[in-house]
């Protein structure tokens, strides 16, 4: 197995740029691994294909504003600073651009978008460099660091974004990602009330997506990959309703890949029978060979070449199935990426 084999060519007019209105109106591609069939349907259709007693997993977590702008202390030099995850009160794990300049002992002052004043002033020092070109910042004030943030969109979306509220799912509750959970994006108030209605269980549940979102997997062996850790929380009442899906034989459907990592996760830390409640650190990577043990079926977007999340998905379904999957949906037009069309496996 090679990172080669989790490439493909995609036409730059494909990568999505702005949101479909409404949200369920995007395309839907059904895959069937029974049978490799493949269906073309609209994603408010998905309840054609959900049952009674199926249980819907969604990643709850909110998108913070963890794009800030500032100038180093010492020369009025300007830096980006992206937020990863919190540490611990005022001490970030963040991406800056240029790292070059930020050394162990950098100040960055930040100033609010709602004003000018020096009381308004955040700053924050470089306590500490990663390997992976991460730097430690640590804030003045991080509870006000919504004053100077602004929503960070992925590098290959280009046209700004008039309502940054499209960039969350309309369930978005958790504060702590750098990026949304898009497969989630699909879904309207009024699509998930006509799924609650037909009898089928959603839980909420927490992953916080962090710096593996936006990095392609380098190393040619991608067990060599150095996954990134991200916070994720399993409340004991999820947990519950998961483990009497699985005694009982009901369907888990997992919405988007952070959702089938949370609950891998939690099922990898069980001991017992059941599905333990789960908080805590997640590093766990996915590939082909990978044995599942709660999800019985995906939605999911169109991720990007070489990309961890392309390789879980790829684990899923099995790679020739994505890879006819994915070349239909080029043939056939589909948008790609955050903002793109959504694909169902079952």
């Amino acid at each position: 197995m090679k990172t080669g084999d989790f490439d493909y060519n995609l036409p730059r007019e494909l990568i999505a740029q702005t949101p479909i209105e409404p949200r369920s109106d995007s395309q839907l591609m059904v895959l069937d691994r029974n049978d490799n069939s493949i269906q073309h349907r609209k994603f408010f259709e998905i309840v054609d294909y959900l049952g009674d007693g199926d249980v819907l997993v969604f990643n709850n977590s909110r998108v913070i504003p963890a794009r800030l702008k500032g100038k180093r202390l010492d020369s009025d030099g300007k830096l980006e600073i992206l937020l990863l995850r919190r540490l611990e009160p005022n001490l970030w794990e963040t991406l800056v651009k240029p790292g070059r300049r930020v050394k162990t002992g950098t100040v960055i002052k930040l100033t609010s978008n709602k004003g000018n004043r020096q009381d308004k002033t955040i700053t924050a020092e470089a306590v500490g460099l990663g390997k992976d070109g991460t730097r430690l910042l640590r804030f003045s004030d991080d509870t006000r660091l919504t004053e100077v943030g602004e929503i960070p969109l992925p590098p290959y979306i280009q046209t700004p974004l008039e309502n940054p509220l499209r960039y969350q799912t309309v369930y978005a509750e958790s504060d702590g990602s750098a990026a949304a959970p898009t497969a989630g994006l699909h879904f309207t108030p009024e699509l998930i009330d006509e799924i609650k209605t037909r009898g089928i269980h959603c839980l909420f549940t927490t992953l916080h997506i962090g710096l593996d979102t936006f990095r392609p997997v380098r190393e040619e062996d991608p067990l060599k990959h150095p996954i990134h850790r991200e916070y994720g929380v399993l409340s004991r009442e999820a947990a519950d309703e998961l483990s009497l899906a699985r005694a009982e034989g009901r369907r888990i459907i997992c919405v988007g890949t952070t959702s089938v990592r949370l609950i891998e996760a939690a099922a990898q830390a069980t001991s017992s029978p059941g599905i333990e409640a789960f908080e805590g650190w997640i590093d766990l990577f996915i590939l082909p060979g990978y044995r599942f043990r709660l999800v019985d079926a995906l939605i999911t977007n169109f991720h990007l070449p070489r990309s961890t999340l392309l390789m879980l998905v790829t684990a899923f379904a099995g790679r020739d199935v994505i890879n006819q999957a994915y070349r239909e949906a080029i043939a056939q037009r589909y948008r790609f990426y955050s903002f793109g069309d959504a694909m169902f496996i079952y």
